[in-house]
């Protein structure tokens, strides 16, 4: 018997329901998020579904499209309306508009079940670390400078030499999105970047594109001689060598994310220079 959820439509969010994103967030014990909303409404495309009692979303999600590719976050259903189909009936429309497109999402183990019932096949995981940074062993070599505007073509470069597809429309956003922006280079020119956003009392590393591990580590070590607050990033687990740097330097784990991919073998690009992305969204 169809459950009158059913019948509400679902709809195109846009900036002016942040705060209702961010009461969603909130109402399932995730953080608010509102710089994170921010961005994700304004470079991606959000969808919703209004509570019939005309307080906030009953679900809601983003879509953020790099050329053929669409990563698919922030996928929440309010605590009174979960386990009754209506976070599927969302994820089937978004990806009923998406076609034949590979779709790709990072999936908490609560929603990994659903993706997989949805077509979705992990391919990656990448794992969530938080804590103050104190500097263990002996300091990276390689230098680091803050990002200037004349930085950002080869930065543009770099990222979609690294990540497989162009991400212009959300790069460009970076240096008013996050507190720092920084670069590391060598004669021949950008080897990696690095951003710090704020995200509640955090500012989380990513992205984080770097030509090896002893780059990554100058960069994050960079960021965080720029902050006081605790530092907060997701690694892509292959990365076993960094991985064992921060948690040595005050990071602690906090949960593993299944990277999942629909219509696609696995995510495009140079994973071993891609260390952590722009935003990570699991649902």
């Amino acid at each position: 018997m169809p459950s009158p959820l059913d019948e509400l439509p679902i709809r195109r969010l846009t900036i002016d329901d942040l705060v209702s994103c961010a009461d969603l967030s909130e109402n399932r014990g995730w953080p608010r998020e509102e710089h994170k909303w921010g961005l994700l409404l304004t470079a991606g495309k959000g969808y919703g579904v209004d509570d019939p009692d005309g307080k906030g979303l009953v679900t809601a999600c983003v879509v953020t499209s790099y050329e053929d590719l669409a990563a698919i976050g922030m996928v929440l259903v309010a605590e009174k309306y979960a386990r009754q189909g209506v976070g599927r009936r969302l994820m089937r429309h978004v990806l009923a508009e998406l076609g034949e497109r590979p779709v790709t999402l990072h999936a908490t183990p609560y929603g990994q079940p659903l993706y997989e019932q949805l077509g979705f096949e992990t391919t990656g995981r990448a794992e969530m670390i938080r804590g103050h940074f104190r500097p263990s062993g002996p300091a990276p070599t390689v230098a680091t400078r803050p990002a200037t505007a004349e930085d950002l073509p080869a930065l543009l470069r770099l990222d979609a030499e690294v990540f497989g597809r162009d991400r212009t429309h959300v790069i460009t956003r970076l240096p008013a999105f996050a507190d720092q922006l920084r670069v590391a280079e060598d004669s021949g020119g950008l080897i990696g970047y690095a951003a710090a956003w704020p995200n509640m009392e955090t500012h989380v590393v990513g992205p984080l594109v770097a030509r090896d591990t002893e780059t990554a580590k100058a960069l994050v070590a960079s960021l965080a001689a720029g902050t006081d607050r605790p530092l907060r990033t997701d690694i892509d687990v292959r990365h076993e060598e960094l991985l064992d740097w921060l948690k040595a330097s005050g990071l602690e784990p906090i949960a593993f994310n299944a990277v999942m991919t629909r219509a696609i073998p696995g995510l495009p690009g140079d994973w071993t220079r891609r260390f952590a992305p722009l935003t990570v969204a699991a649902g």
